[in-house]
């Protein structure tokens, strides 16, 4: 049997409360379905339970601010099904969730996808060491269980996430080892191009100093311009290389390596329902393609939050509200004008919140070095392919993402191409000599999330008695 609702939202992160607290203000019944056990999302994860702690003051006020967003949400009256999997949605809308081991169908008249954004895969030799993770598990461990290393850590990469981690990271008692800019020289004076745009986020410009600077009166060692990065060691990590543009090379004891290149959308959902994803130059990702309120290619499917495209949780939470703006419109539950009317401040907030975006897009962009790693590194870690195999492959008969996929079976495993499918299109581009965009994606098809047999057997797909 199947639950009907009139707005499905996935995701309770910033911009699926964002858009369950306006949808539910119109009337509209509205059922929720998250793969989290709580509320807020990555950014906000445990607010509700770490809000009156120390330890929030600690992950700042960026963080505290989801508490208010959270309790809206509990009490819009939305139907709310945390530790739940989305796996397959039909034409119509019927989709499929998983929760409890009991799979079910739930009908809607509009959708809501608000599915966020995922770490940038940083594919390098080492990287499936024991003891490499990436910046977003270490704050995730951080914000849920205020779990610090017990030995220095050694961080990598570049944007806003390293800084902030490493500001919470020693204002939770932990040390740091090290930290290696993979920010390219020279960055600087092509962003500071959109800073006039940015300006009204200086806010935002002196938070980010401040991270700088705290870091700097820690003394934690800072190693500039890094372009390539080894993790090496008997069953985990013992020890990482790293190179930089100078050619400076050297070599340091590690046991934790926490690495971040930035973030892109999730846009897995979007594929498989037959969505239009267009290139993005700036933040060198897919994103959907969306009208004014975030409405996909396909009609009453809309992408809001960093699904849309990398904005943070203030441009999140606008853009969840203006989807369920017009969907409250198109269902009759106010007039177009409105609609309009509600959304102007929405639209306004939304730009604010986007103003710093191309600075920081054209400042922190990834290396070239990030997709295009030795031979010997696992790019596919589910099924063990590597950089190696899939340039032998790609300059066979010219083949695009899902040929590969077929001959290598890069991209069949758990993960569908999450860690490995934008570094095969960079290989696949930089092997036959044409622009990444060209490359494509992978074809997505269900299920979305691994589905045991188990879960599929629990379906009730009977009509009911007459």
């Amino acid at each position: 049997m199947s639950d009907h609702t009139d707005l499905l939202i996935v995701g309770a992160g910033p911009a699926g409360m964002a858009a369950a607290v306006t949808a539910r203000r119109h009337g509209l019944s509205v059922r929720v379905v998250d793969d989290q056990p709580a509320p807020g999302g990555q950014i906000w994860r445990g607010i509700e339970t770490v809000a009156a702690t120390p330890r929030a003051r600690r992950l700042g006020e960026s963080y505290l601010a989801g508490a208010e967003c959270a309790t809206a949400f509990r009490a819009c009256g939305a139907a709310y099904e945390p530790a739940s999997q989305l796996w397959q949605i039909e034409p119509g809308f019927r989709a499929f969730v998983t929760r409890g081991g009991k799979a079910r169908t739930v009908t809607a008249q509009a959708i809501i996808l608000a599915t966020g954004a995922q770490e940038r895969p940083v594919p390098f030799p080492g990287w499936t060491l024991p003891g490499v993770l990436t910046v977003g598990a270490a704050q995730i461990l951080l914000k849920t269980a205020d779990s610090v290393p017990e030995k220095p850590v050694w961080i990598a990469g570049c944007g806003p996430l390293p800084l902030l981690y490493m500001t919470q990271l020693l204002a939770a008692g932990g040390r740091i080892a090290g930290f290696l800019d993979t920010t390219p020289r020279g960055r600087l004076p092509t962003a500071l191009r959109h800073l006039p745009q940015g300006l009204g986020r200086l806010g935002d410009l002196i938070k980010g100093l401040s991270w700088s600077l705290a870091l700097r009166r820690a003394g934690v060692p800072i190693i500039r311009h890094v372009t390539e990065l080894r993790a090496e060691g008997e069953g985990r990590l013992q020890r990482l290389r790293y190179r930089t543009e100078s050619g400076q090379e050297a070599e340091a004891p590690a046991e934790v390596l926490l690495v971040h290149e930035g973030v892109v959308p999730s846009i897995h959902a979007p594929l498989a329902l037959g969505c239009a994803v267009s290139w993005h130059a700036g933040q060198h990702c897919y994103i959907p393609v969306l009208d004014a309120w975030g409405e996909s290619s396909q009609a009453n499917i809309f992408v809001a939050g960093d699904g849309a495209g990398i904005g943070g949780a203030e441009a999140a939470e606008p853009r969840g509200r203006l989807a369920a703006l017009r969907i409250a419109a198109r269902l009759g539950r106010l007039d177009d004008a409105t609609a309009e009317v509600a959304a102007a401040p929405e639209r306004s907030a939304l730009s604010s919140a986007l103003a710093l975006r191309p600075f920081l897009d054209a400042l922190y962009a990834p290396r070239p070095q990030l997709y295009a790693p030795p031979d010997e590194t696992l790019v596919c870690r589910c099924e063990e392919v590597t950089a190696g195999e899939l340039r032998a492959r790609a300059i066979e008969g010219r083949p695009g993402p899902n040929q590969l996929k077929a001959f290598t079976r890069a991209g069949m495993g758990p993960c569908q191409g999450r860690q490995c499918g934008y570094t095969m299109a960079h290989i696949i581009a930089a092997a036959q000599g044409r622009p990444v965009e060209e490359v494509g994606f992978y074809r997505i098809r269900p299920p979305l999330k691994p589905v045991t047999l188990g879960e599929l057997a629990s379906l009730d797909e009977q009509e009911p008695a007459a």
